[in-house]
């Protein structure tokens, strides 16, 4: 007998499952009848008999419906679309949103799933790994499985678009040549930088040259600076033997960890900036998007320009969807029912801001 995993994990946006709940394991049911003589009140000398002559008949379970086929199907399937009248009401709706946010799994990867040697030294926390269907690996001639590994997943972007983001932890000394590899080799044209390098400890490492610098095989050179109110630009050259790439690097500092800024309006002049980075590209390479853990307020920036993208594309928005399908490619992000509070609030400061669309 074969279990359908999806009788028993169908779940939608108004009835959703509890982490806790997903380690539950059921029972036999009738079909797995036993004669079984128990003590019937405390204090009874009868022995226990189980006849277990029975069992031989029952059909043997081949395949059950694990945690994380559940968590994966909520993950597909949960959407909750928001007109943007009804996206301005349910910002206001803090509690509403806490229990939505408080339902959504994880999908926190376990670190037998990522048996790397040498893998533990480079990431920054513990309990913040890749996903490893959407992991990036690094391509170096020659080299070991553990030369491979970077804390650094490939996410979707607006409309299914594969690859579209980079989500990766804040660089470490050990892991400095391996972030700037991996920006080469995936052609990166833009780097997004939403940490300070200390907060109380340190988050991040100062991973690019104040003039110029050498990083393993990289020549990577400051070619101009930009500051802006809220952020800071950088034109950078990353050079490898005799090919040279432009890349840009935005510093966005005035986030604090596991928090959400006090006013939306840096963030979409952030998303405003970014797009305006992109036009003017010559790759087309994924946006390499960072903070300490990689989950959080990177989390929360890709949630936020998907979200303006659909917004402007559609007139409204599926937050839950765009969450949920940012923690499919990596584990935990947007980290804090604070962090999704203030996503919806962002997304419903930008819909205001959009012209209104008349009818035909």
């Amino acid at each position: 007998m074969v279990q359908d995993c999806s009788a028993c994990s169908g779940v939608h946006s108004s009835s959703l499952p509890g982490q806790a709940a997903m380690d539950k394991v059921g029972t036999p049911g009738p079909s797995a009848k036993k004669h079984v003589r128990l003590q019937e009140r405390r204090g009874s000398n009868v022995s226990l008999v189980l006849d277990m002559s029975s069992l031989a008949s029952v059909e043997p379970i081949r395949s059950i419906c694990t945690p994380r086929d559940i968590t994966l199907r909520f993950l597909r399937t949960s959407s909750h679309i928001l007109t943007g009248v009804e996206l301005q009401q349910q910002a206001r709706n803090l509690a509403q949103l806490q229990e939505e946010f408080s339902k959504i799994p994880p999908n926190f990867v376990n670190p037998e799933e990522l048996d790397i040697p040498g893998r533990a030294s480079k990431d920054r926390y513990k309990t913040i790994l890749p996903n490893p269907h959407s992991r990036v690996c690094l391509r170096r001639a020659g080299s070991q499985e553990e030369q491979d590994y970077i804390n650094a997943n490939y996410i979707q972007g607006y409309g299914g678009r594969a690859r579209e983001y980079i989500a990766t932890q804040g660089p470490m000394l050990n892991t400095v040549v391996d972030f700037w590899q991996m920006v080469w080799q995936e052609g990166a044209p833009l780097i997004v930088m939403i940490t300070k390098l200390k907060e109380g400890k340190e988050k991040c490492v100062h991973y690019w040259p104040e003039k110029e610098a050498t990083y393993g095989p990289f020549t990577i050179r400051l070619q101009g600076v930009s500051e802006q109110a809220e952020y800071t630009v950088r034109d950078l050259t990353l050079q490898l033997e005799d090919e040279c790439r432009l890349v840009k690097h935005v510093f966005f500092p005035s986030w604090p960890d596991q928090q959400a800024p006090e006013s939306a309006k840096p963030l979409l002049h952030l998303v405003s900036e970014v797009e305006q980075i992109l036009q003017a590209a010559a790759s087309t390479g994924p946006i390499v998007v960072h903070c300490s853990a990689g989950i959080g307020r990177t989390g929360c920036f890709i949630a936020t320009r998907i979200g303006c993208q659909q917004l402007k594309a559609k007139g409204e928005v599926d937050i839950l969807g765009i969450v949920c399908q940012l923690r499919i490619d990596r584990g935990g992000m947007i980290q804090t029912s604070e962090q999704y509070q203030f996503l919806h609030h962002t997304l419903a400061v930008y819909a205001s801001q959009l012209p209104e669309t008349t009818g035909p």
